[in-house]
């Protein structure tokens, strides 16, 4: 006898979805892994190609060189630099907060508001010293 595939039913929706309220404290908990990884394979893939490009000659160096001096190469390095702003102000209020502080939601909110603010105006700061001829 030919047994029948049974149906199985669908699976609950885990509770934390119906539960928790979206909050600027998980946007920063994500983003913040998020700028992690982005950072290591953006440092790797970009030393790499840099190396690789060293390595094959002036020709193309000049190509690497012009790539990333383009304003796409430009738009990358605004983007890796507010990921590395905002991973490492994520991280300063993930030590306070390991220290003990800063728990209360009021002091938690203000906290994962001003990582985002800091990496924004540290990246625009930057960026402008840059592009104004400072470096």
């Amino acid at each position: 006898m030919a047994s029948r595939p049974t149906v199985q039913p669908a699976r609950p929706l885990s509770p934390h979805l119906t539960i928790w309220k979206w909050r600027v404290h998980m946007a920063v908990s994500i983003v913040h892994r998020v700028t992690g990884h982005a950072l290591a394979f953006g440092a790797v893939l970009i030393f790499a190609w840099w190396l690789a490009a060293l390595a094959s000659g002036p020709a193309y160096y000049r190509f690497f060189l012009d790539i990333v001096l383009s304003p796409f190469g430009a738009l990358v390095g605004i983007g890796l630099t507010w990921a590395m702003f905002q991973h490492m102000g994520s991280g300063i209020r993930h030590f306070i907060m390991d220290a003990g502080e800063g728990y209360d939601l009021v002091t938690s909110r203000r906290m994962a508001q001003a990582t985002f603010a800091f990496s924004i105006l540290a990246t625009a700061g930057l960026w402008a010293w840059i592009l104004a001829g400072g470096y």
